[in-house]
């Protein structure tokens, strides 16, 4: 295996709605011969002796993504020495006696163990029969088998249904890359992906900031990669920039360790230019692996952002000319000095690249067919300098780990105003927008600018007329307006808040239930006066610039800005096995 272990793109094509389909998945663990439920039968692990503690299934994997669903697996839970002779597993059609060892710990049983070996990092042991758990749902159970006139017993089961494929059902874990932790409730499972994270909200207190707006100061992200000496982890959706090529080829000849990590099927395919792009920097000596295949995590490994030494670099874009390049993409972006922030970005980097979906580039490449696809060559003025900015609080968001839950806390706790630019919103019920007009109910002002590119201008302006006729209607603070760039850029991309004009969020996620909860993205909320202002200036500039006339001003005019950032991405359409997402 590579050791990549430290730790976008496409012209729109089409406007494409999405369905996302959400199963409910119903667990039965059953206690010792009496039917409870685990949570009733078993105390919290801290709370178990180990004379009395008893083994437990915590995770079963019954649909791989493998011809004949090769490399199946059950995870017990042994809390201490334990044989395993007169213990077996059984589905609802047949019993497997587990093998006559002596364990500890979590053991993965399997009766194809060398494929098995691929998919868990817990050590796997052979059944010798036929266990083979249906995909459409049934109840796995760990039983203590009999012997003469006592009758066989049950120790622990699981009960699931209609099995995603390449997903494990697990208790929901605490923050170590993946693998099978319960938490303080028995009774919390879960499907992921297998291998996915369960990151918690990291938060630090940057030394400093400077915010920046593209295509204004497309020079912060070079620069920032430019002063690296020891490390650049760059993560992205796809790449394009030479510009950006060459600083990271230039880090690798200073002996930094330069590894990139980007999608492996972005929305239209990789081009040639990314292809040509990416063969050059494996020959400058820099590492690049893509994310995806049968066993992805993710639907799409989106995240922007890069590690630069002790430097942390947040955006909105995506690593091309259109993007951090300048040359049409609006945008926000965030540069933290901050040790804290940059390691945090780095366990995510090593957790998203050293896993069994990640693939060398060289390797990956070989026999494709790449997309043609025309580069951005814009020219925009400078109108918005970067600024320093002090910022009291970091807090680092990833999906579809904590990212959900954290800005709804954060868009819950509103009390004055909330500032909103998006592409687009999923739907009406899409949980941002439902937590941004609770915000309204309770006299929160709320203001939602959303792109009037062509792809989305049509879905847009229907919100915006049912956000209006609302408010209207309610009486609610509330007002929604399509932007107008107004020459200043091509195409709006950011996916920018602010909140109570001290609380601004800069990252990768797009108002869609797809990209909180199905793709990989990061973000990050900056919480201090002087950052909030700066991005509340950029948002009041766009807005006033927006179609139609506002309902009065909430918080700053802006302030030595001449111009501003819209919002929004380009649509993403349907690729392979995947669901509409935005760029």
């Amino acid at each position: 295996m590579s050791q990549f272990a430290l730790g976008s793109s496409g012209t729109p094509l089409a406007t494409v709605g999405s369905v996302i389909l959400v199963a409910t998945i119903l667990l039965t663990a059953i206690s010792p011969a009496t039917g409870l439920s685990a949570g009733d039968a078993h105390s919290t692990e801290a709370g178990r002796s180990a004379a009395n503690a008893l083994p437990e299934i915590v995770a079963v994997y019954p649909n791989p993504a493998t011809e004949s669903d090769a490399g199946e697996f059950v995870v017990v839970r042994f809390p201490s020495e334990t044989g395993l002779s007169g213990l077996a597993l059984a589905d609802d059609e047949t019993t497997v006696g587990l093998p006559n060892e002596t364990v500890s710990g979590r053991i993965a049983f399997s009766t194809d163990p060398g494929v098995a070996r691929n998919r868990t990092d817990n050590r796997v042991l052979a059944l010798s029969g036929g266990l083979a758990m249906a995909n459409g749902g049934e109840t796995v159970r760990l039983v203590r088998t009999g012997t003469g006139s006592t009758p066989a017993e049950n120790v622990s089961a699981a009960a699931f249904e209609d099995a995603p494929e390449g997903e494990r059902w697990h208790r929901v874990g605490g923050r170590n890359g993946g693998n099978d932790v319960p938490n303080a409730s028995d009774g919390d499972w879960r499907w992921t992906p297998l291998g996915a994270t369960d990151f918690e909200v990291a938060r630090t207190t940057p030394d400093s900031a400077r915010a920046f707006v593209l295509p204004d100061a497309p020079e912060v992200p070079v620069e920032t990669l430019a002063s690296a000496d020891r490390r650049i982890l760059l993560a992205g959706y796809t790449f394009t920039s030479p510009r950006v090529a060459d600083e990271l080829a230039a880090a690798a000849r200073r002996g930094a360790d330069v590894r990139v990590l980007v999608d492996d099927a972005p929305v239209g395919g990789i081009t040639r230019r990314q292809a040509k792009l990416l063969d050059s920097l494996v020959a400058r000596g820099v590492e690049v692996r893509v994310l995806g295949g049968p066993l992805a995590r993710y639907r799409f490994h989106h995240p922007k952002y890069a590690v630069a030494d002790d430097r942390a670099l947040v955006v909105t874009e995506n690593w091309k000319p259109s993007g951090t390049g300048g040359r049409a993409s609006r945008g926000w972006g965030v540069e933290l000095r901050d040790r804290e922030t940059a390691d945090h970005l780095a366990e995510i980097f090593a957790a998203d690249a050293g896993w069994r979906d990640g693939l060398a580039w060289s390797e990956f490449r070989r026999g494709k067919h790449f997309e043609t696809d025309p580069p951005a060559n814009g020219s925009y003025s400078s109108r918005v300098a970067p600024r320093n900015v002090n910022v009291s609080e970091s807090s680092l968001l990833v999906a579809p780990d904590n990212a959900e839950e954290g800005l709804i806390e954060l868009l819950d706790s509103a009390d004055e105003s909330i500032r909103v630019q998006q592409v687009a919103i999923g739907n009406r019920d899409q949980s941002f927008l439902r937590a941004s007009l609770r915000a309204a109910e309770r006299g929160v002002e709320v203001r939602i600018l959303l792109a009037s590119a062509w792809y989305v201008e049509e879905d847009n302006r229907k919100l915006v007329e049912w956000l209006n006729e609302r408010a209207e209607a309610e009486g609610l603070p509330l007002e929604a307006r399509l932007a107008d760039p107004q020459g200043r850029y091509e195409k709006i991309h950011a996916k920018g808040v602010v909140v109570d004009g001290e609380a601004a969020v800069v990252g990768s996620m797009n108002w869609n239930d797809n990209s909180a909860r199905q793709n990989r993205e990061v973000a990050v909320v900056l919480r201090g006066e002087e950052v909030g202002s700066y991005y509340a200036e950029v948002f009041d500039s766009d807005w006033e610039a927006g179609a139609g006339g506002g309902r009065g001003n909430f918080g700053r005019a802006p302030v030595g800005l001449l111009g501003a950032v819209a919002i929004g991405a380009v649509v993403a359409i349907l690729y392979a096995r995947r669901e509409v997402t935005f760029e």
